[in-house]
């Protein structure tokens, strides 16, 4: 269940009472009382319950594991509450796969409970869309993820990174149609990244499969490596390591364990990421500081520097690493961070953060009430606030304050908001028609001003279809381009398409699209 993109309004979970399963399934009658208020997620601060939003989910949770042959051995003693959420860990293919001592180890670091386990599954699916359908908007080249874990690729294939090898030539071609990456069959993909020439897609079996440009640390104009992958290669290096998700950022790559635990491959040099590595560095470097005992459930990498959200029983909070010009990394001061730091105004704000996006140069939150906080350079309009001035901590988006966002994403000065109704706003850098306003008939794209404050993309509000991700290109030497996926697994593509990337072949003289188009691909299947 996406608790972010569902059109059902959360309830609070703190009148179900914890029964043991013994207890709850006894009939004889008992007196009436008023039921002790318990919370879902710690001792002090009532959290809310994505299992209990309708409370019939959570018998039929029950019932279900009832009605099927069991995965796991119940214990007796657990509540009704517990079991559902045991039951429904088990559905997620990163669990499952897990041994009775390793589930029992993960239940005790996300805080002792399976509600806690199941909060940190669900916080990790809401924030990338893992095990769920999903579009990459990446430098050049797309990634298409279905929902049964296919993937097609299209776009620029300068470095092997679509993943198709070569053709009769010995060369590997752009492709202007989505293609099926058919050395995948078999093996499910609930996750992928891209950057620069590269693609990296994550197994549901925790394995991570490389493509393109074989360095984990090289600049968009910088080192090529040795050699490039024209086929998926597993990385010998994570083997050790179940991965759940990829983050490719500027001169660095960070990974993230089943576990909460990330890892980060070269930009060593000088210690800027704790560690001292060589800029073409193939081992994972573990991310040492503030979060070596902290559970994280996302990653997001932006130029030379990483997001971390973390989810414990006293609630989500996000740390920064890297580079801190412009403010990017959300301290108040624009100075760099050679280990993980806690962003300390979410607690001003009293905000929960429950996903993130790091753009180029700016960031942005969405928070468990549905607000939208960004900060860092405010270039072209991109945080949203009417004007282009930096932010060095996170400032609430005031122009969104009667909409309640479920998904954020961010790219080179440009910025969108996912609505829970389906609704999408963008604002930033108006040189292209990545934004989605203001088209001309032909929907050829006109250039504009700057859009300094959220405005609603009428052109996908035409599409009648709920958008519940949006994608775009961060990179700073690509015109960019945006997804819009849709829950019915409908992709609409806008914005560059010079080299096929929007997955058709634009017309003669044409270099990009401004109205969105039904890209020809059903992610649902």
């Amino acid at each position: 269940m996406d608790a972010s993109t569902s059109g059902t309004e959360t309830i609070h979970f703190h009148n179900i009472s914890d029964q043991p399963i013994a207890t709850a399934l006894v009939t004889s009658p008992r007196p009436a009382f008023q039921r002790q208020v318990r919370h879902c997620f710690g001792q002090l601060t009532p959290g809310e319950f994505p299992l209990a939003a309708k409370p019939s989910i959570v018998l039929h949770a029950t019932c279900s594991f009832f009605r099927q042959p069991a995965n796991f051995s119940p214990d007796s003693d657990l509540s009704i509450a517990e079991l559902a959420a045991l039951d429904m860990c088990q559905k997620r293919a990163i669990f499952r796969s897990m041994t009775a001592k390793q589930k029992n180890d993960f239940k005790e670091m996300c805080g002792g409970s399976w509600k806690l386990v199941l909060r940190f599954l669900l916080a990790g699916e809401a924030g990338c869309r893992r095990e769920k359908s999903q579009a990459i908007a990446g430098p050049g080249h797309s990634i298409a993820v279905t929902s049964s874990g296919a993937v097609y690729s299209f776009g620029s294939n300068n470095s092997g990174q679509l993943g198709h090898g070569v053709n009769t030539d010995g060369n590997a071609a752009d492709e202007y149609q989505p293609r099926l990456i058919r050395s995948l069959q078999g093996i499910r993909i609930i996750q992928a990244a891209t950057g620069a020439g590269r693609t990296m897609l994550i197994s549901d079996s925790g394995k991570v499969y490389a493509l393109g440009k074989d360095s984990f640390g090289e600049a968009e104009h910088g080192v090529q490596g040795s050699k490039t992958v024209r086929t998926p290669q597993l990385v010998e290096s994570l083997k050790d390591i179940f991965v759940v998700q990829a983050a490719i950022g500027k001169f660095f790559t960070a990974v993230l364990s089943r576990e909460g635990r990330v890892y980060t491959f070269c930009w060593g040099t000088d210690g800027k990421l704790g560690h001292q590595t060589e800029p073409n560095g193939v081992n994972p470097q573990p991310l040492l500081g503030a979060l070596e005992n902290v559970p994280v459930v996302q990653i997001a990498a932006g130029y030379c520097y990483l997001l971390a959200l973390t989810c414990q029983p006293s609630g989500m909070s996000v740390y920064s690493v890297g580079c801190g010009l412009g403010g990017k990394l959300g301290h108040g001061l624009k100075q760099d961070e050679k280990y993980p730091r806690l962003i300390e105004e979410f607690k001003t704000l009293n905000l929960q953060p429950m996903v993130m996006a790091a753009g180029a140069w700016h960031a942005a939150v969405v928070g468990q009430d549905g607000r939208v906080c960004t900060w860092g350079w405010g270039r072209y309009g991109c945080l949203g606030h009417g004007n282009e001035d930096c932010e060095c901590t996170p400032k609430v988006v005031e122009a969104l304050s009667n909409v309640k966002a479920v998904h954020v994403a961010t790219g080179d000065y440009t910025t969108f908001v996912v609505a829970d109704n389906g609704d999408v706003y963008s604002f930033g850098c108006g040189e292209s028609s990545s934004l989605g306003h203001n088209t001309d008939a032909d929907g050829q794209g006109n250039r504009h001003a700057n859009v300094l404050k959220p405005e609603l993309v009428t052109s996908l509000k035409r599409m009648k279809e709920r958008v519940v991700q949006i994608s775009l290109t961060n990179s700073l030497f690509w015109n960019a381009h945006t997804f819009a996926l849709t829950e019915s697994g409908k992709l609409y593509a806008f914005g560059a398409g010079d080299k096929g990337q929007l997955g058709v072949k634009l017309g003669e003289n044409l270099v990009e699209r401004g109205n969105p188009e039904l890209v020809d691909i059903d992610l649902s299947s």
